[in-house]
């Protein structure tokens, strides 16, 4: 019997891929092959800190990250699974600590400085914020919304660092697609846009653009000849690879010109022009150009005002004479044009000047003005977003235009936000153009006294339901609610007893034509649309049919979303103490009598 317990094989004796396959089953956690590790030198040998023990278990744990290692790197994967670990508790430290700290106001410039230090690499950080955001359910509402905002931070800094790169190569070096992937990426930080992904996609447009070109004229040497290897000489030999560009785009593929939405920033985005194969003149001006060169065909970008055009030579390359150039249309599937029909299609004469070739910055500094543009037609909460990021840009390549730098300042006056560096930007202006001494010295003064206010406030304001000057108080924190008059769905995340806002406020809403005026209790609401707005008691009622509300702030205020109402965070507890058990109790009275 002893002999036969003796001879029993045990896991050591296995051959070594065996044992590492059984090492490897995801039924193990770090822990465990650490304490296998620690029994034996066999076991300490299968689980060696390079071997594939512990390279699975970090791709098991974390697996997109395996994009940053080559098959060929000699990884300690015991040490990145450890570094990885410990980024993951730093960004969940640091995401927990926003909501104290900013909770009463927007993260300030300087908010992030702690993040800007990381001691642990920049991808590690990114993938922990990744994994809470992705977090699945109705919680985490406040750890998600900060995390949302690092990590929009994060890489915002580090699209701005290559576009600053981008910039600085010489003009030849500098590809329009590259530089219209690097504005769609910094307006777009948290979507998946990389430049080989955008890349590939035109690739596979200028492979069905060969085909066609293979059927018209098989010996064609843009056919055979692989991307911008070639520039083809002969006008005859371009002029077939623009017509099979042609169908292509405009005849297989239906791209087009979006007239009816012409004002919509996803036209502008070219990761948005590809999925949705429409966008403005400039945009698929970019895509135009960005095919034809791959095809051996040389267009140059035209700067045309109201509409962005190509020009194509027709005489001697290089030539200054604008008519020896016909202009291409990408807007208007690709019609080719002359000087007299650029006019007809702006409705009015334009000089020489217009005519002529631009810069790929001057390409970037129009496609971020048309941003601009449309972040000062709307006037949505999300817009501003939109027009900060679009004076980011301009910035990063004009970063003294006295005009841009006086918008940013207004803008986050307006917001009332960033007010140190409000004052950095205009002791900037200054230096530039002492002229604007007026604007400067009127936002200087206004923004010190919000300073001031600021240092003066001795903390949140704690409202207690059980107050008597409270009690005409009907609706709590969290409670999902309809507005009578407009039927927008919203939440509450704040009450006066009676309406806070001055005089101009109060008659601009003709406020006094209610029933009971402004001396009623006043909510603070998030709204389905995005925006936030305050109204009367009277005006709300309970939602019969109460469902998320799909407001970027929600988890600036809230938790977590039960189903039926918002559980309040923190902070949002801390001012309205006794709210909660209101909601639940009122929850629990008009829902569950409603199934009953």
């Amino acid at each position: 019997m002893a002999a036969a317990e003796a001879e029993r094989p045990c896991l050591t004796d296995l051959p070594g891929e065996l044992l590492e396959l059984i090492l490897c089953c995801d039924v193990l956690g770090a822990a465990d092959i650490g304490r296998v590790a620690c029994t034996c030198r066999r076991l300490r040998e299968a689980c060696q800190p390079r071997g594939k023990v512990w390279r699975e278990r970090f791709r098991l744990r974390w697996p997109s990250l395996l994009k940053y290692y080559s098959h060929t790197d000699s990884v300690s994967w015991l040490e990145e699974y450890k570094a990885r670990h410990n980024a993951g508790l730093e960004a969940q430290r640091i995401v927990a600590s926003f909501s104290k700290r900013f909770f009463s106001e927007h993260v300030p410039c300087d908010g992030f400085s702690d993040i800007e230090t990381l001691g642990c690499p920049s991808h590690f950080f990114e993938d922990e914020l990744m994994c809470i955001l992705n977090m699945e359910g109705r919680k985490g509402l406040t750890w998600k919304y900060y995390a949302k905002k690092i990590l929009y931070f994060l890489r915002q800094q580090n699209i701005l660092k290559n576009l600053k790169e981008y910039l600085q190569r010489p003009a030849d070096q500098q590809s329009f697609l590259e530089g219209a992937v690097l504005i769609d990426q910094y307006c777009n930080p948290l979507s998946d846009i990389c430049l080989k992904s955008v890349q590939a996609q035109v690739d596979e447009i200028t492979d069905k653009v060969r085909k066609v070109l293979r059927t018209k004229n098989p010996r064609h040497p843009s056919v055979a000849s692989k991307a911008g290897e070639i520039l083809i000489p002969e006008v005859e030999l371009q002029r077939q690879v623009l017509d099979a560009m042609n169908c292509v785009l405009y005849e297989q593929l239906k791209y087009k010109g979006n007239e009816l939405d012409y004002y919509n920033s996803l036209n502008s985005y070219i990761h948005q022009v590809l999925i949705r194969r429409t966008g403005i003149p400039i945009s698929l001006s970019v895509l135009y150009l960005t095919i034809a060169r791959q095809l051996g065909v040389k267009l140059e970008p035209v700067n045309f005002p109201s509409h962005f055009l190509l020009r194509w030579c027709q005489g001697k390359e290089g030539s200054t004479d604008i008519f020896d150039y016909t202009y291409i249309d990408a807007f208007g599937k690709g019609k080719q044009l002359t000087v007299k029909e650029c006019e007809y299609l702006i409705g009015h004469h334009v000089t020489e000047e217009f005519y002529g070739v631009v810069t790929s910055k001057e390409v970037l500094q129009r496609m971020v003005g048309n941003l601009l543009n449309l972040g000062k037609r709307e006037s949505t909460d999300q817009s501003y977003q939109l027009l900060r990021d679009s004076l980011d840009l301009y910035l990063a390549m004009y970063p003294d235009n006295v005009q841009h730098l006086m918008l940013q300042a207004r803008l986050y006056f307006h917001l009332g936000i960033w007010p140190e560096k409000v004052l950095d930007i205009l002791q900037h202006i200054q230096a530039l153009d002492p002229s604007q001494h007026g604007a400067v010295g009127y936002l200087v003064q206004h923004t010190l006294e919000h300073i001031e206010r600021r240092k003066e406030e001795v903390g949140p304001e704690v409202k207690h339901r059980s107050d008597e000057k409270h009690k005409e108080v009907c609706f709590s924190i969290g409670l999902i609610m309809k507005h009578k008059r407009y039927g927008y769905n919203c939440v509450i995340y704040g009450w006066d007893p009676a309406c806070m806002m001055g005089h101009e406020w109060i008659r601009n809403m003709n406020v006094h034509s209610l029933p009971h005026g402004p001396h009623q209790p006043f909510y603070n609401v998030l709204v389905e649309d995005g925006s936030c707005r305050y109204a009367a008691q009277e005006n709300l009622e309970y939602n019969s049919e109460p469902r998320e509300i799909p407001h970027p702030d929600i988890g600036r205020y809230f938790s977590e979303f039960s189903g039926t109402h918002y559980l309040a965070n923190t902070e949002l507890e801390l001012r309205y103490p006794e709210d909660l058990e209101l909601t639940c109790s009122t929850v629990q009275k008009i829902y569950s009598s409603g199934k009953e």
